[in-house]
C-alpha cells in the first residue's frame, strides 16, 4: 500500500447540496425555501409560531410561582440525630450547634440554617440549637429530657427609603393594641 493508494470508503464522505443552481436541479431560484420574507433569510427563524393559532405553550394551564423570599432551611430529622448520637459522631455533653451537625456530616449547605424535623423518635438527651424546629421536634426532645434552642429570625424586607414596608407597620400596631410584643 502506498500513500497515493489511500482513499475514503465509498459513501463516507457526502457532497454539500448546491441550491440556486437552475430550476431543472430542483432547487433552484428559491433554493427551497418558499418566496421573500423573514423565512427565507438566513439566521431568522420564528419560534413557537403555529400558523396563527394559539401555540401551545400558551394553551397549557399555568400554575404556581417561586416565591424569591422563601427561608432555605436544611432539613434534619430526629431519626438521622439519633443514630448520629449512637455511631459517635455528635457529643450530648455540649451544646450541638449547626457546625456540629455539618462536621458529623448530617447537612450540607443552607442559606437560612439547619430546621429539625420530627420524624423518627430519640431516646438520648442533648441541647440543640438550630434555626427552627417543629413544634412536635421539640416535644420529642424535651420528652427525652433534651432542649432546643431557635435562632432563626425572619428578615424584614425594607423599601427603597430603608424603611419596613406598610404591611409590617400595620402588623406592629395592632399587635401593640393587644398588649403583644411586636410581630415581625
Amino acid at each position: 500500500m502506498k500513500l497515493n493508494d489511500l482513499h475514503d470508503n465509498p459513501g463516507a464522505r457526502k457532497r454539500h447540496t448546491r441550491v440556486g443552481r437552475g430550476s431543472s436541479s430542483g432547487l433552484g431560484k428559491t433554493s427551497g425555501r418558499g418566496v421573500k420574507g423573514a423565512k427565507a433569510r438566513a439566521g431568522s427563524s420564528i419560534e413557537g409560531f403555529e400558523g396563527g393559532q394559539m401555540p401551545l405553550h400558551m394553551r397549557l394551564p399555568k400554575r404556581g410561582f417561586k416565591n424569591i423570599f422563601a427561608n432555605d432551611f436544611a432539613i434534619l430529622n430526629l431519626d438521622r440525630l439519633q443514630s448520629a448520637l449512637e455511631a459517635g459522631k455528635l457529643k450530648n455533653d455540649e451544646p450541638i450547634t449547626e457546625e456540629h451537625l455539618r462536621k458529623a456530616g448530617l447537612v450540607r449547605r443552607s442559606r437560612d440554617g439547619v430546621r429539625l424535623l420530627a420524624k423518627g423518635e430519640v431516646k438520648a438527651k442533648f441541647n440543640l440549637q438550630v434555626a427552627g424546629a417543629t413544634a412536635a421536634a421539640i416535644e420529642a426532645v424535651k420528652k427525652a429530657g433534651g432542649s432546643v434552642k431557635t435562632t432563626f429570625e425572619k428578615k424584614v424586607h425594607l423599601n427603597k427609603k430603608g424603611e419596613p414596608g406598610k404591611r409590617l407597620a400595620r402588623r406592629r400596631a395592632a399587635a401593640e393594641k393587644r398588649g403583644e410584643k411586636s410581630a415581625s
